[in-house]
C-alpha cells in the first residue's frame, strides 16, 4: 500500500483514523494555521473518484440546513483527498447508547429536521438513495447532517428538463433495513423512496425496532427481509405509537414515481404531535452530544450494507395514480 500523506492541502496535519471503506479512509486533522479540526476522506487515485463526485455534490448543495462543508478536493500524492468539517456521533451510535430508544419529542424534532433537509436536496434535483441512522449525524448546535451522497443520484434531467424515466429491474439501491418496498422490488428510486425510509427511520427510533430486524445477518441479507416487510400492516408496525406516522407512511407509499411531495403536509403531521399535550411547545432533543466527535464508519455492521435482494410480490397498492 501507498505511504499516507502527512498531511493535506498543505495546511491539514492527519491524525488519528475515525473510519473506512472499501476503499476510502477518513482521518482526524488539524489546521496548523487556524488550529481548528477537519475531517479529511483519502481514496487511492487507482480508483474511479468516489470522492470527487461526493465534493461535486456537497458544493452544488453548499449552504443548505445540514448539508456538511465541502472544505477542499484534490490530490495528494497517490491519494484522491476530500476535506470536511468534523462532525460529531451519529444517529446509530447515539442510538445505541440511549438504550435504544429515543423519546417522541426527539423523533418530532428528528423528524422536521431531515424533512426540511430532503425538501432542501429534492429542491436541487438529487436523491439521497440511502437514509439510515449510520448516515445522520450531529453537527453544531445539534443540526443534523445527511453525511453518505455515495449512491446520491439526479433525478431530474436538467439538459432535457424531464424527470427521470420510470425504470424496473434495478438492483436494491441503500440499505436493506430502511430501503422502501419499491426500491426492494427494483423500481427506479425517487423521492418518495427517501421519505418512506426517512418514516422507518423515525418508527425505528420510536420503537426500538422493526419487524423485520433480526440479529440473524443472514436473513436480513435475503429476501425474507422484503417478505416480512411486504407481509407487516402498517398497524402492526406503528402499534403503540402515534397515528400521525401511519398517517405519514400511508402518504410517502402512495406517492406516484414522478408526484412532487408535499413536505409541508408532512412537516405539519409532526407539528400536530408537537402541540398535542403533554408535549412541550417546543420539541427539544434530549441527546446529548458527547465532547469528543465521532464519524460512522463504513464497515457492514448489523444493518449496514447494502444488498441485493430477490423480489416478492408487493402487497396491494395504497393509493392508485395514473403517474407511475
Amino acid at each position: 500500500m501507498d505511504k499516507v500523506p502527512i498531511q493535506a492541502d498543505g495546511r491539514f496535519r492527519l491524525g488519528d483514523v475515525l473510519g473506512s471503506g472499501s476503499y476510502a479512509v477518513v482521518y482526524h486533522a488539524k489546521n496548523i494555521i487556524k488550529d481548528d479540526a477537519v475531517a479529511v476522506k483519502l481514496e487511492p487515485i487507482t480508483h474511479s473518484s468516489s470522492v470527487q463526485r461526493k465534493y461535486n455534490i456537497l458544493k452544488h448543495l453548499e449552504g443548505g440546513v445540514s448539508i456538511p462543508r465541502a472544505l477542499w478536493f484534490g490530490r495528494e500524492s497517490t491519494y484522491h483527498a476530500l476535506i470536511l468539517n468534523l462532525l460529531g456521533p451519529s444517529l446509530h451510535s447515539l442510538f445505541l447508547s440511549h438504550s435504544q430508544k429515543f423519546s417522541l419529542d426527539t423523533v418530532i424534532n428528528l423528524g422536521d429536521q431531515l424533512l426540511s433537509c430532503l425538501k432542501y436536496i429534492h429542491s436541487h434535483n438529487y436523491i439521497c438513495g440511502d437514509i439510515k441512522p449510520q448516515n445522520v449525524v450531529l453537527g453544531l448546535g445539534n443540526l443534523r447532517h445527511i453525511i453518505d451522497f455515495s449512491i446520491t443520484k439526479e433525478f431530474w434531467n436538467m439538459s432535457t428538463s424531464v424527470h427521470i424515466p420510470f425504470r424496473q429491474g434495478k438492483c436494491l439501491a441503500g440499505t436493506p433495513a430502511f430501503a422502501s418496498i419499491n426500491n426492494h422490488l427494483g423500481v427506479e428510486p425517487g423521492r418518495r423512496d427517501d421519505l418512506e425510509s426517512l418514516t422507518y427511520m423515525l418508527i425505528y427510533f420510536l420503537q426500538g425496532s422493526l419487524p423485520w430486524l433480526t440479529s440473524d445477518q443472514e436473513k436480513l441479507y435475503s429476501s425474507s427481509i422484503l417478505e416480512r416487510k411486504v407481509n407487516t400492516t402498517i398497524e402492526d408496525l406503528c402499534h403503540g405509537i402515534l397515528v400521525e406516522f401511519a398517517t405519514i407512511l400511508i402518504y410517502t407509499r402512495s406517492l406516484a414515481f414522478s408526484e412532487d411531495p408535499d413536505y409541508n403536509h408532512l412537516c405539519s403531521l409532526l407539528h400536530i404531535l408537537c402541540s398535542t399535550p403533554p408535549a412541550p411547545a417546543v420539541c427539544l432533543l434530549d441527546i446529548n452530544q458527547p465532547d469528543v466527535p465521532i464519524t460512522h464508519s463504513d464497515s457492514p455492521s448489523f444493518f449496514d450494507k447494502p444488498c441485493v435482494i430477490e423480489a416478492v410480490p408487493p402487497c396491494l397498492p395504497l393509493r392508485r395514480s395514473t403517474c407511475v
